[in-house]
């Protein structure tokens, strides 16, 4: 299986990738809607990359808002096979600091407003006991040993729907949940990302402490939001570096997770009652679930 990796950043990202202005751009039209920006393709590190900026250019789309099944059909559409994406998110934990990459393995959702599924006119129900692809999961743990870096590699995302911040009851009781990052983005991409058949991992970013520990006041406050932006600037060329360590290991990783075959046994509806125009708009996704002989 020829591999291409599907970024997925916001914060500049590609700007610290170093991808601006050096690759392919494309807009695609997809089932869903457009997607939030044009998409880069070309060779990164001589690894075939796709990029697209979830919030779109200029961080115009919240959280809410951000078309994440356009984003992830299209990637489909260009071929892409694995996904790494990046977001910013707060920290729940003291063991896990501002600046310190994340590559959670599980998320709790708290979303409610978005939509969440590829599948509205189907019946699919993947299995989702692990949201995160363990072969990529690896890959970045390797990445980030390789070049040095620590990376936490355990972490529960709780993924809240926004699009104001926590309050600090809230940021307690996901503390009191076993959460240790608190964010607004890793749902539903990832659940997008396993009914797609996509490998996905995300790189979580925290910038601070959220607002379970108690904020400055006063004069304080201008401080408190200089030192976040510097955060955000700082761990997102942090996420961009091990993002592109792990580059050239994706293509060499053995695969030990079955994210490519995540509709062998999800897809429910009888074959013969899914109708043809439902067919045509999702063949990308389920193509090869669909004999020829039932089309």
């Amino acid at each position: 299986m020829a591999v291409r990796v599907g970024i997925i950043g916001s914060h500049g990202l590609e700007h610290h990738l170093g991808l601006a202005g050096r690759l392919e751009s494309h807009t695609l039209e997809t089932p869903f809607g457009p997607h939030a920006g044009p998409l880069l393709s070309g060779e990164l590190d001589g690894v075939s990359v796709v990029y697209v900026p979830r919030h779109g250019a200029g961080h115009v789309f919240n959280a809410t808002r951000a078309p994440y099944r356009a984003n992830l059909f299209a990637l489909k559409l260009l071929g892409v096979t694995h996904v790494l994406a990046t977001g910013t998110v707060g920290s729940l934990q003291e063991r896990l600091p501002p600046l310190l990459p994340v590559v959670p393995d599980q998320v709790i959702d708290r979303t409610y407003r978005r939509p969440c599924t590829f599948y509205d006119d189907v019946a699919v129900h993947v299995e989702l006991d692990q949201p995160f692809c363990g072969t990529l999961r690896r890959v970045l743990a390797d990445a980030g040993a390789a070049m040095g870096d620590t990376v936490a590699t355990q972490a529960t995302y709780v993924c809240v729907e926004g699009p104001s911040l926590s309050t600090r009851a809230e940021s307690l009781l996901y503390r009191a949940w076993g959460g240790d990052l608190v964010g607004m983005t890793a749902m539903p991409e990832a659940r997008l990302a396993r009914e797609a058949e996509l490998h996905y991992a995300l790189v979580a970013l925290p910038t601070d402490h959220d607002s379970w520990q108690p904020q400055p006041e006063g004069h304080e406050h201008e401080a408190l939001l200089s030192r976040l932006s510097h955060n955000v600037q700082a761990v997102t060329a942090r996420g961009a570096a091990l993002v592109r360590r792990a580059l050239p290991r994706v293509a060499e990783a053995t695969l030990s997770c079955r994210c490519d075959s995540a509709l062998t046994m999800a897809l429910w509806t009888e074959r013969q009652r899914i109708p043809e125009e439902v067919r045509s708009r999702l063949r990308p996704l389920l193509g090869r679930y669909l004999p020829p002989n039932v089309v």
